[in-house]
């Protein structure tokens, strides 16, 4: 198979397996009353910590109105609090609220778990392939976009 039909290959092999995670991901996030986009937002202020609208549209590449529609409805449900700054009223920041912690509880876990449930039919030698093969990717992904 010629270098351009392999790289085809890989998107497409890429494609379906983001499928198969996105449908899991839904079902879980459904579950806990958000949408993936909402808990990607939640997730990243999570990791990240309180931050600006704005900063928040660069981590997660999305445009400021929609973020600032997906924190609307996070807040409405509880989930996420917006404060004005103290030194510049002028500029808001984002930060989940304990409720989060209550409804992620668990939730890391539970999808690590989902994830080893659907690999469980691997063996030993072909997650061993698999590893191989994803650091390759992540390599070569890496060495094309230096800053993650």
């Amino acid at each position: 198979m010629e270098t351009t039909n392999k790289k085809a290959e890989v998107v497409r092999l890429f494609s379906e397996i983001s499928k198969v995670i996105k449908h899991n991901m839904r079902h879980d996030f459904r579950n806990l009353g958000i949408t993936i986009p909402q808990g990607i937002v939640i997730g990243t202020l999570m990791k990240f910590g309180e931050m600006k609208i704005s900063e928040l549209s660069r981590k997660v590449n999305l445009s400021n109105s929609t973020i600032s529609g997906i924190i609307d409805r996070l807040e409405k449900q509880q989930l996420v609090v917006r404060t004005r700054s103290a030194k510049d009223r002028r500029l808001v920041y984002v930060n989940v609220t304990p409720k989060v912690d209550e409804l992620f509880k668990g939730v890391h876990k539970k999808a690590e778990e989902m994830f080893a449930d659907l690999l469980g039919t691997g063996t030993a030698a072909e997650f061993e392939i698999i590893i191989e093969g994803l650091s390759l990717l992540k390599n070569i992904l890496n060495d094309r976009n230096p800053e993650p």
